[in-house]
């Protein structure tokens, strides 16, 4: 099969590549990534030759350009239906995409007061009255998704659907949003695997500063 590159930006900040990334990664999906960093203030002039949006994460398959997270992730998965990017059942199925478009279309209070940050470290900072509902919503879904599945993972075991979160899992966890004991317990679950331990390492080795990102 022709080879998978996914080209990304920086591992640190960089919440909508992280989310396919993970996916592939944690499926046992075999990709090169590409790391194009945020060294401009408004992205990097060399999105515009690898992605039709000038953004990333963008994927090359051969000939193929598939961007967007979830266009990536629902791509992949149609190449490899034995990963498991998505549960087996069809209901769970269904289930699992509805929360990754809420992800995908959803939350911007959170997302816009807390960038993601995998090296900040742990400090709480003020925040608008919105964000606190984008944090309740997310907690019912990952409460709703465990209490059926019985975890560690949304649907049991890590799919798709905990990619699409696991940059939620960093904002709750740096801006020390949260303090629910089951919540706890599944970001604790997605920080150990050993996909989101891999991308880890690499963000706190970049050198790169984005300062509108260092909330």
């Amino acid at each position: 099969m022709t080879k998978l590159v996914l080209y990304i930006g920086n591992k640190n900040y960089s919440s909508w590549s992280l989310r396919p990334w993970l996916a592939l990664e944690a499926c046992g999906i075999p990709f090169e990534d590409v790391v194009i960093p945020f060294d401009f203030p408004a992205g990097n002039p060399r999105f515009r030759e690898i992605s039709p949006t000038g953004r990333v994460p963008v994927l090359h398959h051969g000939d193929v350009r598939v961007w967007e997270s979830l266009a990536i992730i629902e791509y992949v998965a149609e190449l490899f239906p034995e990963a498991g990017l998505w549960p087996e059942n069809r209901e769970d199925r269904a289930r699992a995409r509805s929360y990754s478009m809420e992800m995908l279309s959803g939350f911007r209070a959170l997302r816009g007061a807390c960038p993601m940050n995998i090296r900040r470290p742990r400090r709480a900072i003020e925040l608008p009255d919105d964000v606190q509902a984008d944090v309740a919503r997310i907690e019912e879904i990952w409460r709703e998704s465990i209490a059926r599945s019985g975890g560690p993972f949304l649907f049991g075991r890590f799919s798709a659907a905990d990619a699409m979160f696991a940059a939620v899992v960093n904002r709750f966890d740096v801006y020390e949003l949260v303090t629910d004991p089951a919540t706890l317990a599944y970001m604790d679950a997605v920080k150990t695997h050993p996909a989101f331990k891999e991308w880890e390492v690499a963000a706190r080795a970049e050198p790169w500063i984005v300062p509108e990102d260092e909330a």
